[in-house]
């Protein structure tokens, strides 16, 4: 399998806001923003938090024998899977939103510090990818953390595609005025708590499907994910090439400690 290029840069601050009571967009400045010109907006990308205290970001290096050498457990950062939301060549930004967890993780204990100046670094792949295929229906299913994906998708599907917009946050005042020329029947959920509980798999299961070319993307907790893929891929008869669902969490699991079991029950369907 060929490599897939990427590149890394250290960026930092230059505004944030709140765009919703959980929600925090953060504008990054980097003036190697520039390499990233080809990368599709709604794309994951891995950032790398530093450690608490500390305003340096200390990647892994390769040696001469082309070995991974990583920084000392004080200097090294956590990493972490995002999506960059938005950039601006003119400007060398790069735009991420964060959700507001409030719960001490290293992400969004950052996100609520940062100030301008504060830095962070960026990984990405370097090449366009196409964030889903041609359908006259679509199923976009997702959490907070799926906004900004969901929002890229939204925004360059054209005005003759229909479907309906799944989207699980903590409260009305969370909710967004997402973009889109489709026809999309927006359908939004309130839980205050998803770590604990969900009704997002009740409401998928309760979309009456068309008949007709369809494409799900799904991306939510893991429990959400997996019951959604079981209901679509073996109830539905869904194919692989119709949806996409990957879980980029898993309550009460930090996610390079879940990444494993995530990847396992993906490829358990494919």
């Amino acid at each position: 399998m060929a490599k897939i290029p990427t590149g890394q840069i250290i960026a930092e601050v230059t505004r944030k806001e709140y765009i919703s009571d959980h929600f925090i967009r953060v504008y990054l400045y980097s003036p190697e923003v520039k390499l990233f010109k080809d990368t599709a907006v709604g794309d994951n990308n891995k950032i790398a938090v530093p450690p608490a205290g500390l305003n340096e970001i200390h990647f892994p290096t390769l040696d001469e024998n082309h070995q991974w050498v990583h920084p000392p457990k004080e200097l090294a950062p956590t990493i972490r899977t995002y999506t960059h939301r938005g950039i601006d060549l003119e400007k060398n930004e790069l735009i991420i939103d964060f959700v507001d967890h409030g719960d001490g993780g290293p992400a969004s204990r950052w996100v609520r510090e940062a100030e301008a100046g504060s830095k962070l670094g960026v990984m990405m792949r370097l090449d366009g990818k196409e964030l889903y295929p041609k359908a006259d229906w679509y199923l976009l299913v997702g959490d907070a953390t799926a906004i900004p994906v969901i929002s890229a998708i939204l925004e360059t599907l054209p005005e003759t595609a229909k479907g309906i917009c799944i989207i699980e946050v903590h409260g009305k005042e969370d909710e967004q005025q997402l973009k889109t020329k489709a026809d999309i029947d927006f359908k939004w959920l309130h839980n205050s708590n998803p770590q604990i509980s969900s009704d997002i798999s009740d409401a998928v299961k309760n979309v009456e499907i068309p008949e007709t070319s369809k494409f799900g993307y799904v991306a939510c907790e893991f429990s959400g994910v997996k019951e959604i893929r079981t209901y679509l891929r073996k109830e539905k008869n869904w194919t692989s090439q119709e949806l996409y669902a990957y879980s980029y969490w898993k309550a009460g699991v930090a996610e390079n400690e879940s990444q494993a079991d995530r990847q396992k029950e993906k490829d358990s369907l494919e």
